[in-house]
């Protein structure tokens, strides 16, 4: 080997040897600043990552609410090309508890209301008027609408209607004639055999109490009144057997003096027309009377039970008969189809005294059936 190329080696040699410890030199420098900047980059791509999922949320909030837009735009287009206003798709209601709610049902039929909303929030005025009017629709329908018991003399009258609790006016005309017969004056049956009374009365039931009642009655008037009927409220109210109800009868008819009758059918049917709340005979009375002028209460008191006897029944009310029916919050409680209805209505057949009588000829020729309330479907 030349001289030259020897030491030409070497100095290679050297610069090889060199290059490799600076190169572990440098790796072991760099070292921490490359792990310093792996976990950089591994944060920053975690980084990326949240971005990217929030943003593909937001891009399915954005695709759901796309359908919602279309259907609008849908819907704007229709009423721009129509001129009609586009019906908005809305939710079923929701049923609350204790509430008749229904839920309209795509191609169903719509349920019937059968009866108008009972009227509690209906004002005094217009309670008033519907009161008045009910009473004039009656005045046409009952034009001779009278007391049921047979009389001659308020004495009559009295004794009647003291027989009448409890048992009905026709039971108390077929039974009047004989006691009357027998007893014709105050003082003749204040005189009377008790048996005999009782033996006489014991088709009108409860004939012993009866019994003891016009008897005693009758001594009243011989020995407070000279054997007459008086005039006056708190005179009547004072008499054996004798209470408001009698005694605004007797009043009324055998006097000519307003008076508001309160028997079983017109509580039950002011109360059915929502005209009062109150259950006490004395309280009703009082009720109904504000709503009529004072001259007005004894023909009221006809209308009303002749009513109530014919058509407006307890158990089975004529609805469908009734010419009320528009004016009555009950419209519903009983028969509701005409023809049927029909059947309930209670009237006489032969004209007999003391019978029900008939409904007017004209109220008949002109069908009988009234229309149902408005929104009784």
């Amino acid at each position: 080997m030349a001289p030259g190329e020897a030491s030409a080696e070497r100095p290679a040699g050297k610069t090889a040897a060199a290059s490799t410890a600076a190169g572990k030199a440098a790796a072991k420098k760099a070292s921490p600043k490359t792990a310093s900047a792996k976990k950089a980059a591994a944060q920053k791509a975690t980084s990326a990552a949240e971005t990217g999922a929030a943003a593909k949320t937001a891009a399915k909030k954005t695709a759901a609410k796309a359908p919602a837009k279309k259907t609008a735009a849908k819907r704007t287009a229709v009423e721009k090309t129509t001129g009609k206003k586009a019906p908005a798709k809305k939710a079923a209601p929701v049923q609350a508890v204790g509430e008749k709610a229904t839920i309209a049902v795509r191609g169903a039929v719509p349920p019937r209301t059968v009866a108008p909303k009972p009227r509690r929030n209906e004002s005094r005025t217009a309670l008033v008027r519907r009161a008045r009017r009910i009473d004039r629709e009656l005045a046409e329908v009952y034009p001779y609408a009278h007391p049921e018991l047979d009389f001659e003399s308020p004495f009559q009258l009295i004794v009647a209607t003291v027989l009448s609790a409890q048992t009905t006016d026709l039971r108390v005309n077929q039974t009047t004639p004989a006691l009357f017969a027998r007893y014709p004056t105050p003082e003749d049956l204040a005189a009377a055999d008790p048996e005999e009374v009782e033996a006489i009365l014991r088709p009108t039931g409860f004939f012993r109490a009866k019994t003891k009642s016009v008897i005693g009655l009758s001594k009243a008037l011989v020995e407070q009144f000279g054997g007459e009927v008086p005039g006056r409220l708190e005179d009547l109210v004072k008499l054996p057997g004798v209470g408001r109800k009698t005694a605004f009868v007797v009043l009324g008819n055998a006097f000519g003096r307003p008076g508001i009758t309160v028997d079983t059918h017109f509580q039950r049917l002011v109360r059915r027309w929502q005209w009062t709340d109150e259950t006490d005979p004395d309280k009703i009375e009082s009720a109904v009377g504000a709503l009529f002028p004072k001259s007005d209460w004894t023909m009221l008191s006809h209308h009303v039970i002749f009513h109530g006897r014919r058509i407006c029944h307890a158990r089975k009310p004529a609805c469908g008969a009734c010419p009320i029916a528009p004016l009555c919050p009950a419209y519903g409680e009983g028969e509701t189809d005409p023809e049927k209805a029909k059947k309930l209505l209670k009237y006489e057949k032969g004209g007999l005294p003391g019978q029900r009588l008939k409904p007017p000829q004209a109220y008949l020729d002109a069908g009988g059936i009234p229309a149902p309330p408005l929104g009784a479907g």
